[in-house]
């Protein structure tokens, strides 16, 4: 049989075909077209025959195994988000550019002139805020325990005299300067109830807060990673700009107030979303309660419906859904030809269905609901603008549902205190914000209290508010117990109108409590957190909190902003029940609210909370223990800095076809494997093909050539891993891969900065010290004199440990 000739740099197999002869046949393995993998399924799985398989144990160390359990765990698979198509090299600069810009604009206007002056966003704390047994965190050094600040003695300075701060470490107490503190040092905050770490780190071992800082900053690049895919994806998505409504101005004159300059700003950027860009909104509105959020949504629905389509507004509780109807109804009353309709769970479903009906004919231009809005069996053929109401109250199910609507629909979101996730998104600019944080020049600050729970104080609460002619909220946390209080408060008010209100009480009977209350027909309510949204109620003034323990502090605040909506001062008690019983993060968010009782603090106690509670959530996906290796405050400033550097982190991939492999390694398989397999050179074929189209085409062909013939002979393995280091070295930019001496020289494209991560994420000590980069190559210098066949093995396993870290790149 003759010997075909091969191309120079081809994936050389043989096959030893069972007869007296024993030829070789080397034959060359071209690569395949790049719409191999839709035709893979279908193609080669006719050559492999099930029914023949070989039943062959899986070794326990399979290292091609453990490589693809590896990438399914930290890869994200193609079609597995949204982002769409890959994108050109060019195309991919322009947009970075703008991601770079964008979030510029973010920090700079949600966190005013002087950060922009101090050029960055810190989280570093303030050493005179610390208290002993301060969990901190050094950038240098690493975990400890804050002991406390002492002046001493140092022969500098006009005194002649130094203030060090103490920190207790693994190993022993660390003194510094605190003006050196104060620039490498932070809170250690986790995203979970504890602020404990794991262990303190060790002075004497500084390798192993390195390590664990790199862990820290693989997380913080997956994390950039993200938001640079999400925000790439928002903006190639287009639409038309909105006209600008020729009625708009009148519109705007039925306003009965004279608009903030902070709301007018609101205004302006949201008319600029709708009108001159192409791509759909996605702004946060965040401002307190009261202080004009609503004005800038009705204004962006009367652009939207003045257009042709359809607004949706959605809102946790009835209570809020149906103040937003009342208010749009009464807004909209001049112009008759916009139809608005309300829908919500207390409806039947004769009335849910004429609902339906209304909105996919288009004879509703605003429909105003809670979740129900969001059902499937809804069709928004027309809709244009979503406006959701305090995100936070929403599930998980809904924000899932909320999220997917913002691929196709301009999207304003409204808060107080918005959720980490949204706030995060937002100070890293990927989501756009407006922050209205001045006050209505009528309101004044709420009087906030917390304190143990005392029937006196309670009384004496009341009978205060009673006494100058208010009303008063009296909120628990569960339905159970409402009578109960309302029964001990009559004992005392015996004469005064009292009711309960929750969501487990029917429509009517809710509707009918709520507008005895709005006509203050009703002088105390006892209720459930249904009231954190919605009303307005100038003549109620005190709000009591039971068991404050058991709420968010979103809700505490969205529950203060209740009162205090007019001249009248407002007073806020907040009781819990044993201060000996409140966990440390709970006590910190009671301080916080407290802290915070100025007007127009919603947005810096949204930034607090995020400081207790960490990010949340931040992609639908749980928090790593990365997190945990350096705290929420390292990692968020970590974070910061990743995204102004954002190209300064890109990993270019070159053509599979570029990739060249001079390793000489020329596996024989076996007859018998030979004759199993059916047809072997079909079968090389396809191998290439998946290894030519991406990873996951190369994982899925091993995996249903292992599940159809069983565990692979030696040869076939090594012919495998070929195709790995070639696929694995396109994707890391490397184009050509060789052994000269003792040293594995690989060509690459990656900067000095993206390879010293990727080689510091790897775990062996080993594979990591023999690694170097001189500028144009990777070196891998071999302590032995190795076999060909041991050198592909060793460079498998080094690939596959830089290729690890791939997914925290940019990749374009």
């Amino acid at each position: 049989m003759a010997v075909v000739k091969h191309s120079p740099n081809p994936l050389l197999f043989s096959l030893r075909f069972p007869s007296h002869s024993a030829r070789f046949v080397f034959l060359p393995i071209r690569t395949p077209p790049s719409w191999f993998f839709r035709t893979l399924k279908a193609g080669y799985t006719s050559t492999i025959t099930p029914s023949r398989s070989i039943t062959t144990p899986v070794p326990e160390h399979d290292h091609i195994e453990l490589l693809n359990e590896r990438i399914r765990k930290e890869h994200r698979k193609p079609g597995d988000d949204n982002t769409g198509s890959t994108m050109g090299r060019d195309e991919a600069d322009m947009y970075m550019r703008m991601v770079k810009e964008q979030q510029q604009r973010g920090l700079r206007q949600l966190r005013g002139e002087e950060q922009k002056q101090l050029g960055g966003f810190g989280y570093r704390v303030d050493p005179y805020e610390l208290q002993p047994d301060d969990y901190v965190v050094h950038r240098k050094v690493g975990i400890g325990k804050f002991v406390g600040i002492k002046q001493m003695a140092s022969g500098e300075g006009p005194s002649g005299a130094t203030e060090y701060m103490f920190i207790e470490y693994a190993d022993g107490m660390a003194k510094l300067p605190v003006k050196q503190a104060g620039r490498l040092l932070y809170r250690y905050n986790l995203p979970n109830e504890t602020k404990k770490p794991r262990t303190l780190s060790k002075l004497s071992d500084p390798a192993a807060w390195e390590k664990r800082r790199t862990k820290g900053k693989i997380a913080v690049q997956k994390m950039v990673v993200n938001l640079m895919e999400l925000y790439l994806h928002r903006l190639k998505l287009k639409r038309p700009p909105y006209p600008k409504a020729p009625e708009m101005e009148q519109f705007c004159a039925y306003f009965p107030y004279e608009p903030t300059p902070d709301q007018k700003q609101a205004f302006i950027d949201v008319e600029k979303d709708l009108t001159e860009r192409t791509t759909p909104m996605d702004r946060l509105i965040c401002g307190d309660v009261g202080f004009g959020k609503t004005e800038v949504a009705l204004r962006a629905i009367f652009c939207v419906v003045s257009a042709g389509k359809q607004a949706m507004v959605l809102a946790p509780t009835i209570v809020l859904v149906r103040q937003h109807f009342e208010v749009i109804k009464e807004r909209f009353s001049d112009y008759p030809h916009i139809k608005v309709g309300v829908l919500s769970r207390y409806q039947t479903n004769q009335e849910k269905q004429e609902y339906f009906s209304k909105i996919k004919n288009g004879e509703l231009d605003i429909i105003v609901g809670t979740h129900v809005l969001l059902g499937n069996r809804i069709p928004y053929d027309k809709l244009g603008l979503l406006v959701v109401d305090e995100e936070q109250r929403f599930g998980v199910k809904q924000k899932e549902r909320i999220a997917s609507l913002k691929t196709s629909v301009d999207v304003l979101t409204l808060s107080a205190t918005p959720i980490p996730r949204t706030l995060y998104l937002a100070l890293t600019g990927f989501r756009d914000a407006s922050l209205i944080s001045t006050p209505p020049p009528e309101r004044v600050p709420v009087k906030t209290t917390v304190s143990l729970y005392s029937k006196n104080r309670v009384v004496a609460a009341i009978r205060h508010e009673l006494d100058r002619g208010g009303q008063v909220y009296y909120v628990l946390p569960r339905i159970k117990g409402l009578e109960e209080v309302k029964a001990s408060i009559e004992v005392f008010f015996p004469d005064v109108p009292i009711a309960c209100a929750h969501g487990q009480q029917g429509s009517k009977e809710l509707e009918e409590t709520m507008r005895k209350f709005v006509q203050g027909e009703i002088k105390i309510l006892v209720c459930t957190n249904i009231v954190e949204s919605g009303l307005d109620i100038s003549n109620a003034n005190t709000i009591i909190i039971q068991d404050v323990q058991y709420f968010g502090m979103s809700q505490l605040y969205q529950l203060r902003g209740r009162v205090g909506r007019s001249e009248k001062e407002g007073f806020a008690y907040l009781f819990y029940n044993d201060i000996t019983t409140l966990k440390a993060q709970t006590y910190d968010k009671l301080a916080a609210i407290e802290q915070h009782g100025e007007l127009g603090q919603g947005f810096h106690l949204a930034q607090k909370d995020m400081g207790i509670r960490g990010f949340g959530n931040v992609f639908g996906e749980q928090q790593t223990g990365d997190i945990g290796n350096v705290g929420t405050d390292l990692f968020f400033e970590m974070l910061f800095e990743s995204l102004s550097k954002v190209d300064e982190n890109r990993i270019l991939s070159v053509p599979y076809r570029n990739v060249q492999l001079d390793i000489d390694v020329t596996p024989h398989l076996p007859s018998d494997y030979i004759n199993f397999l059916e047809n072997p050179v079909e079968l090389m074929k396809d191998a290439e093909r998946a290894a030519e189209k991406n990873i996951w085409s190369l994982i899925e062909f091993t995996e249903t050539l292992r599940r159809q013939h069983g565990k692979e002979p030696y040869s076939m393995e090594l012919i495998l891993k070929k195709l790995y280091v070639r696929r694995m070295a396109a994707d890391l930019g490397i184009t050509n891969i060789f052994k000269m001496n003792n040293t594995v020289y690989m060509a690459t494209n990656m900067s000095k900065k993206a390879f010293k991560l990727m080689r510091d994420s790897i775990a062996s000590d080993v594979q990591r010290n023999c690694l170097s980069f001189d500028g144009s190559h990777i070196k891998g210098n071999l302590l032995l004199d190795l076999r060909s066949e041991q050198v592909l093995n060793w460079i498998f396993q080094c690939l596959s440990e830089l290729y690890a870290a791939l997914p925290a790149f940019v990749k374009y």
